[in-house]
């Protein structure tokens, strides 16, 4: 009988995966991996909401800001960030470091934070991530 059930439930999910586009399930796998990138590597500075940290660390949900700058978002992930930025209104100055991430990395902890925090943009793929970051000051 349980192994009845369990088949029942495969067949349900192998049903409910293959009604998904391509696209769908390309996303699902970036966002999801990306998820697991920001935890260990972003986590601990913009907050498990993408709050930030009050005046010191810029939140991560100006969704005006990532979509204005989406094209240096993989430049300010690699190569860190330095100087001053405006978020939501208010002035940020300091320093994120620079991460050890390889592109495909890049898109995916791009792809969960734009997003996340009521962020809606989309995937952002290696060939983007790649493409921006040959163009890298």
């Amino acid at each position: 009988m349980k192994l009845k059930i369990i088949g029942i439930i495969g067949v349900i999910i192998i049903f409910i995966v293959s009604c998904q586009s391509e696209d769908q399930v390309e996303f699902a796998r970036y966002y999801s991996n990306g998820s697991t990138i920001y935890q260990s590597h972003c986590q601990n500075c913009h907050g498990v909401k993408g709050e930030g940290l009050q005046g010191l660390i810029p939140p991560l949900t100006d969704t005006a800001y990532l979509k204005n700058n989406k094209t240096t978002l993989a430049c300010s992930v690699n190569y860190g960030l330095k100087g001053k930025i405006t978020i939501l209104n208010r002035a940020f100055e300091g320093e994120m470091p620079a991460n050890d991430l390889a592109p495909i990395d890049i898109a995916k902890v791009l792809t969960y934070v734009t997003n996340s925090f009521g962020n809606k943009m989309g995937i952002i793929t290696l060939t983007q991530v790649n493409e921006n970051l040959a163009k890298c000051k």
